[in-house]
């Protein structure tokens, strides 16, 4: 990971300093860094040394950090890792139009590595997560939108980086095909898992812990599983109440709502969801060939404990 933070704080040099100041500041706020971890410990289990893997790893922290950039402009969001947002500081355009350099950056990185395979993977993993974010823009405010609906949009969003993530490790591997899949699975099911717990935890986290503040989802008029499963199991009225909220996008009932989600069962229900996803991951890495290494076996175990552990972050 201190090899991709040396390729990332020197890809992101640009002669215009503005767009230098505000990809330093988003990328600089840290962060998980989940998607670039994924795509290392994917290739350690799998054998693979490749020296483009750091590369890569930025690469998909790139195209990550420009969704971010864009996402918080659309949804007019002012806090994000506990501390203001970039289009707070710098405004909306330049948050559109660094994003833009992020994506541009990023595929000039793909190119450099020479690979048609991966161009292909980041390229149609950057257009699917393009088409998740308007789909969840046309499914605002709608307050009957069921589980199908919502897995579309996350498989989309937020689970096709992770697949991208971890099918690259296969191909930088020159994995056979099935091993490809396996892979690709993993990533697919551990970023479902992710965001569903993500969803879970605007309602029931800790605002200092998450480092943004609870019951965005809502404000923005966002149907998530939680919401799904609470308006499933409250009464009328407070069925009523959270559709009214989701509808309009207001938050003065925010306190009640909150109630209504944690008492209701719905946010068990949701990480039943997670666990189930996450499961789907763990079956995938324990079906990694490790052929007998131990370095290969110690990363493949890494990956099933990674996914086990997922279901219980708090930010």
């Amino acid at each position: 990971m201190h090899a991709v933070d040396t390729v990332i704080q020197q890809r992101l040099g640009s002669d215009v300093p503005l767009v230098g100041q505000v990809a330093h500041y988003i990328v600089g706020a840290g962060g998980k860094r989940v998607r670039p971890a994924l795509l290392l410990l994917m290739c350690a289990a799998l054998g693979c040394a490749d020296p483009r893997r750091h590369t890569l790893a930025a690469v998909v922290e790139f195209i990550h950090t420009a969704t971010l950039l864009h996402d918080d402009v659309v949804d007019e969001s002012t806090l994000r890792r506990g501390r203001d947002t970039a289009n707070q500081v710098f405004g909306n355009a330049a948050s559109v139009l660094v994003g833009d350099f992020l994506y541009s950056r990023a595929f000039q990185m793909m190119v450099d590595c020479g690979d048609m395979r991966i161009m292909r993977v980041l390229a149609d993993a950057t257009n699917v997560i393009a088409e998740g974010e308007v789909l969840q823009l046309m499914n605002m405010h709608d307050a009957h939108l069921d589980e199908a609906a919502y897995l579309r949009v996350i498989r989309a969003k937020t689970a096709k980086l992770f697949e991208a993530s971890t099918r690259i490790a296969a191909l930088l591997a020159d994995a056979d095909a099935d091993t490809e899949a396996v892979c690709a699975e993993y990533g697919q099911a551990l970023g479902a898992a992710f965001q569903i717990v993500d969803d879970v935890l605007d309602y029931e986290g800790d605002a200092a812990e998450l480092g943004k503040n609870l019951g965005d989802d809502l404000r923005e008029g966002k149907v998530t599983l939680p919401i799904i499963c609470t308006l499933r199991r409250c009464h009328a009225d407070e069925a009523a109440l959270i559709r009214q909220a989701i509808e309009t996008g207001g938050s003065q009932q925010l306190s009640e709502i909150l109630r209504i989600v944690r008492a209701s069962g719905g946010l068990d229900e949701a990480r039943a969801w997670a666990a189930r996803e996450a499961e789907r991951a763990i079956a995938a890495a324990r079906a990694l060939p490790t052929g007998g290494a131990p370095e290969r076996e110690r990363h493949q175990k890494a990956l099933v404990q990674l996914a086990a552990q997922l279901l219980t972050r708090r930010a």
